[in-house]
């Protein structure tokens, strides 16, 4: 389990983002250089964990619990053959992309260290959102109407992350699972339940306190409403 590549990218502005700032760094690429990553700050302050990445929607990005995005080199391949193209590293916004590691399979509050410093915590998986659909017609990769729903139906979100030990990373930096939580709420799992699968909502909040904000929030407010019958 290794690392291919670290991405950052620069803000852009474009017409497809309905953030504030009328700007997106969803367009990554490998860095052949070390890169730092520490702790943004708090959810709407802090911006990206690793350094020289634009997030420019506070709103929705970064933060603590979102520090930086991972997404694996398997499941790029299989978008490839799905849509016909070449999907570079960093291709879906992921600020790494990993290699021999199923991150469905990944627990929520899930920690690993990559290389000699840094130590993650997993929090989730990523919800497709409009910028993505408008980056994903731009490159000409498929239509953005429809895109939401098919990679939402892929079951494969990739992995959100909080940084617990701050260092450095670079590409070939090996992934090992320091700690799984005893609870089985994997990111797939999450993720098909604040998504296509509801009623397992009250299921997930046994991973409640290692959960990104918006998906805790989803959980919480569901159970409040409907109880925790399934």
């Amino acid at each position: 389990m290794h690392l291919l590549s670290v991405n950052t990218g620069p803000p852009r502005r474009v017409d497809y983002t309905d953030a504030p700032s009328g700007t997106t760094g969803i367009g990554k690429h490998p860095v052949h250089t070390p890169v730092r990553v520490t702790a943004p700050g708090a959810p709407g302050v802090g911006a990206s964990g690793v350094g020289d990445d634009a997030v420019c929607d506070l709103r929705y990005h970064g933060g603590d619990d979102r520090a930086m995005y991972a997404f694996a080199r398997e499941d790029l391949d299989a978008w490839e053959r799905d849509l016909g193209c070449t999907l570079p590293h960093g291709a879906f916004g992921e600020n790494l992309t990993t290699a021999g590691i199923d991150l469905r399979e990944v627990l929520v509050g899930e920690r690993w260290r990559i290389g000699g410093e840094v130590v993650l915590e997993a929090t989730g998986g990523r919800i497709p959102c409009r910028t993505f659909a408008g980056w994903v017609a731009e490159q000409g990769w498929a239509p953005a109407k429809g895109w939401l729903r098919r990679f939402t139906l892929s079951g494969s979100p990739g992995v959100m992350f909080r940084v617990l030990t701050p260092g450095t990373l670079r590409a070939g930096d090996e992934v090992r699972v320091l700690h799984r939580p005893a609870h089985p709420v994997t990111v797939a799992s999450l993720f098909r339940a604040v998504t296509t699968e509801r009623k397992r909502l009250p299921e997930v909040l046994v991973a409640a306190e290692w959960m990104e904000r918006e998906q805790r929030e989803i959980a919480e407010k569901y159970t409040a409403k409907y109880g925790t019958a399934t």
